[in-house]
């Protein structure tokens, strides 16, 4: 299980939601997009309250499923990027480096998630 001291997720996942917030204020400050930015916002910052919730975890099921809502939520913030990308909200450069730090934290997500399921097997 993870706990707040020392875990790489935890402090990626938080990392991540604070870049969030800032392009957030970005879209709508400059750019004047005021509906992507909403929903990126939404389930870019939700990856990590997902996370820090797993801490708290009831039992291993209760763990993978706070992981695995993380990790959709993920899913669903590579998506809104990619939108805000193909819409030209996001420069190349900014997209590339904020969408590869969410990709990375879905491998992060998904190599947990697999191996907390592997060793209940074993």
């Amino acid at each position: 299980m993870i706990t707040k001291k020392d875990n790489q997720i935890l402090k990626d996942s938080k990392s991540f939601a604070i870049r969030i917030i800032r392009l957030y204020r970005f879209l709508r400050e400059e750019k004047q997009e005021f509906i992507l930015s909403k929903q990126v916002l939404r389930s870019g910052t939700s990856i990590g309250a997902n996370v820090r919730e797993s801490i708290n975890a009831q039992s291993k099921l209760d763990f993978v499923n706070k992981l695995n809502i993380a990790l959709k939520e993920a899913d669903e913030t590579e998506y809104w990027l990619e939108l805000l990308h193909e819409t030209d909200f996001l420069e190349e450069k900014q997209f590339l480096s904020i969408y590869k730090d969410c990709g990375e934290i879905a491998a992060m997500l998904t190599s947990i998630i697999k191996t907390i399921k592997n060793n209940e097997t074993k």
